[in-house]
């Protein structure tokens, strides 16, 4: 079967201007790392390219990949391995958004339907899985430990993380710590690993390493928590996703969190009968959006997500000047002024 290629030069909207500018950057590279997924995807079974390609060429930022290619286009890299090692950071990014939007029973994303809206939920669950075992056997043939490694242990967090949500969904208890505890392990794991990947091919100094990692890390759980604040603040035009799913999943993320614990008596009455009791009353969305605007908890959320940009940014602080390093500067920023 042909697979169409990831068309990143006519995205769905127009990108911000961080994101065109890592886009131009990384042009060479990221082609590269297109024509690699176009590969990997082709197996007997049809329905398998047929499914990934669904997902892959559905308007994602490429952000994971793109942070592989840029660190190591920051610490001069001039092999190929990159391209590898960023195919397989987005094939394990894809694999877990099939997996997630069975879980979550999503029907759209990127302002297109899912997978399993399209296909039902056997079948991206079971893509998924290709698209994990797939990612180890490219590792396997890049031949590097210590690489194998950093993805084996990046999946492990990875999935603990989804099941430590899951464990927390609908339970008001879940305090700040434990909400990031989840961020940092189902979103921003993969970060760092990106970001370490890119390092490591360059052979930098384990202190260098740690700082890039660090940073893509607090990349991650910033992206996060803007993530969770858009879900009562966006449109579903903007977003390109249904808004209010995590309220109506049960889901207890910080504006959540917050609006609860300043809210009146009356309020948490309300929180737990839609979270913890799941019995949503008539316009309960609307409710929940207006309770989390008049206790502040958006611009909390927005506050911490400044937070942990900020000590992205400061990571990368003792590295030389370059197009690469601000354009990492310019995503952190990117992270809490997006829209969707």
């Amino acid at each position: 079967m042909k697979i169409q290629s990831p068309d990143n030069n006519s995205p769905k909207k127009e990108l911000p201007t961080a994101l065109a500018e890592l886009h131009v950057l990384i042009k060479d590279d990221l082609e590269k790392t297109n024509q690699i997924i176009i590969e990997q995807l082709n197996a007997q079974v049809e329905l398998i390219p047929q499914l990934g390609s669904h997902l892959i060429n559905s308007g994602g930022k490429r952000l994971r990949p793109a942070l592989t290619l840029l660190t190591a286009k920051m610490f001069g890299y001039s092999g190929t391995q990159h391209a590898l090692l960023a195919a397989v950071v987005e094939f394990i990014h894809t694999a877990t958004l099939l997996h997630d939007d069975v879980v979550d029973g999503s029907l759209t994303r990127r302002g297109s339907e899912t997978a399993n809206s399209v296909w039902g939920s056997k079948a991206p669950v079971l893509v998924g899985d290709f698209l994990f075992s797939r990612s180890f056997q490219m590792l396997v043939e890049h031949g590097d430990l210590q690489v194998l490694q950093i993805i084996a242990d990046a999946c492990a967090v990875i999935s603990e993380g989804e099941v430590l949500q899951l464990v927390v969904t609908n339970d008001l208890a879940t305090d700040e710590t434990k909400y990031m505890q989840v961020v940092s392990s189902k979103t921003a794991t993969l970060f760092a690993a990106a970001t370490q990947l890119g390092a490591l091919l360059c052979n930098r100094s384990e202190e260098e390493i740690a700082k890039v990692s660090n940073y893509g890390l607090l990349l991650g759980q910033a992206y996060q928590v803007v993530d969770d604040a858009l879900d009562y603040s966006a449109t579903q035009e903007t977003l390109g996703k249904t808004i209010g799913d995590d309220f109506q999943e049960g889901k207890i993320t910080l504006p959540v969190i917050h609006a609860y614990a300043e809210g009146s008596e009356e309020e948490r009455e309300f929180w737990r009968l839609c979270l913890e009791d799941t019995n949503h009353p008539e316009e309960g969305l609307k409710k929940a959006i207006q309770i989390i605007k008049d206790r502040g908890s958006l611009d909390y959320a927005m506050k911490t997500a400044r937070n942990l940009v900020e000590q992205a940014k400061a990571q990368l602080a003792s590295f030389p000047q370059s197009t690469e390093r601000d354009t990492m500067l310019k995503l952190a920023d990117f992270a809490v002024d997006r829209s969707y």
